[in-house]
């Protein structure tokens, strides 16, 4: 009987250890136990009831076109709980210059396949225009060099189109800044286009028109009750001996092709190990001094700040339709991002609600965290009036704070994973999962998880079972 040990109970983790009890429902030969610091399993993904609005403390939904967690939700029997994002209402917005200006149709990311509308929106000036068109005679060309999301989109597009579209969704979606982020770790896809067809509004174009031959899928997907729906179906499969909570692992070394996990002053032994924490904590446990600690310790981080609001009928007949806006540095708002839920989801507000969802903090704004909630709730409240228009007080305001919750995918990091992926090979029984290395969405976690146990069995040579 092997016994492997898995830290870190979010979904990195959980994915990995539903992958093991797979295995063993299925007869392998195989015991595990996963432990987490704090009192709940989830990590970021947590989901609540408030005022009858289902407020998502951390990520509401998870990208459609990412497979592996809609694959598991429907392992798990919840394939009827899925739900899609009401694209039919998808408009979303840039504050520029105070005002909220929509993105204009056909701009994908920040590529624009359609001209026209690019042309008559407001939201770039006459040379950026101009600069648009002629990226449609950019050619083809392979750059071998990482460089960052900036210089490669200023090298397209020019600068405006950084500042004002790349810079802003980054920061929504990483925390992170254009101009430290690589191209080759966030956008691997553009690159290839630009290798391919040089220019990317010529290669998206090309893109579009292939998937308009299949049906549309939504852009979101997400769960009838919540994000937490999936954290609580897994844990739900995981035996409760095999659940260590508030247990916080001091350290994880190798003696003798064994590993030793030391917790509450006890010493396990474990035939394989699992480190499915963010890279900081991972190295730390591991030994500051090894070779693989250096390289985890390297990973930067950002940490964020959601805060959640409830507003009456009132604000939510004034509010612009959509999803919600993105705030440029140029503006000087602490808010990044702000998401109107009722709108994005179903099920998620009352009709007579409105739910909406601030994001504060990333890598420009680690202060924020120093910040009391009645601090942040202050801030918030201003900037909304100043930028919507809501002079009411919210039904409710819930503020979560995310401490070193985003791992940043600066330049060189696609070469710093290659060198961490040889040296976990180099180490049999020990994987590693998380959103440090090959994506930070929820499906990218899951796959992770689910490798990361792959590459133990492999390890251990334990017979795969039948799934369970």
């Amino acid at each position: 009987m092997k016994r492997i040990a898995v830290v870190g109970g979010g979904i990195s983790g959980l994915a990995a250890a539903f992958a093991l009890q797979r295995e063993q429902d299925g007869g392998a030969q195989l015991d595990y136990v996963i432990f987490e610091s704090s009192d709940r399993f989830g990590g970021v993904i947590r989901t609540e009831r408030v005022n009858d609005c289902l407020v998502e403390a951390g990520p509401d939904s998870f990208l459609t076109e990412k497979p592996w967690a809609a694959d598991l939700c429907r392992e798990l029997g919840l394939g009827d709980e899925l739900i899609s994002s009401n694209d039919a209402e998808r408009k979303t917005y840039l504050l520029i210059k105070g005002c909220l200006v929509a993105i204009p149709d056909g701009l994908m990311f920040m590529v624009p396949t359609r001209i026209v509308p690019v042309f008559l929106s407001p939201l770039f000036s006459w040379p950026a225009k101009l600069r648009i068109l002629r990226e449609w005679f950019y050619r083809p060309g392979r750059n071998h060099s990482d460089v960052t999301v900036a210089d490669f989109v200023q090298r397209h597009y020019g600068r405006e189109m950084v500042e004002r579209v790349a810079d802003p969704l980054l920061s929504g979606v990483y925390g992170g800044s254009a101009d430290e982020l690589s191209v080759q770790s966030v956008l691997p896809r553009f690159v290839e286009m630009e290798a391919s067809h040089g220019s990317l509004a010529k290669a998206m174009l090309k893109a579009r028109k292939r998937h308009q031959a299949t049906s549309p899928v939504p852009l979101f997907t997400s769960l009838k009750m919540g994000m937490q729906q999936l954290v609580d179906a897994v844990v739900a499969r995981i035996p409760p001996a095999a659940r260590e909570l508030r247990v916080a692992v001091e350290s994880v070394k190798q003696e003798y092709g064994k590993w030793l996990v030391v917790a509450e002053d006890r010493t396990q032994e474990f035939d394989a190990v699992i480190m499915a924490t963010p890279a900081y904590s991972a190295a730390k446990l591991l030994g500051k001094a090894s070779e693989m600690a250096g390289e985890l310790g390297a990973i930067g981080y950002s940490s964020s700040v959601t805060v959640i609001l409830g507003y009456d009928q009132t604000v939510r007949a004034k509010l612009p339709p959509g999803f919600g806006f993105l705030v440029p540095r140029s503006e000087g708002r602490r808010i990044l991002a702000t998401t109107f839920v009722h709108n994005k989801f179903p099920l998620r507000a009352p009709e007579n609600v409105a739910l909406i969802r601030c994001f504060l903090g990333g890598t420009r704004d680690a202060a924020i965290l120093q910040y009391s909630e009645d601090e942040i709730r202050s801030m918030v409240y201003r900037e909304l009036e100043e930028v919507l228009g809501i002079r009411a007080q919210p039904l409710f305001t819930r503020v979560y704070k995310w401490p070193g919750a985003m791992a940043q995918y600066n330049v060189g990091h696609s070469a710093r994973t290659a060198r961490i992926r040889d040296l976990v090979g180099q180490m049999p029984g020990l994987a590693l999962a998380g959103n440090a290395y090959s994506g930070i969405g929820v499906p990218d976690c899951v796959r992770s998880g689910t490798e990361a146990a792959g590459k133990i069995l492999g390890d251990l040579a334990i017979a795969k079972g039948a799934p369970g």
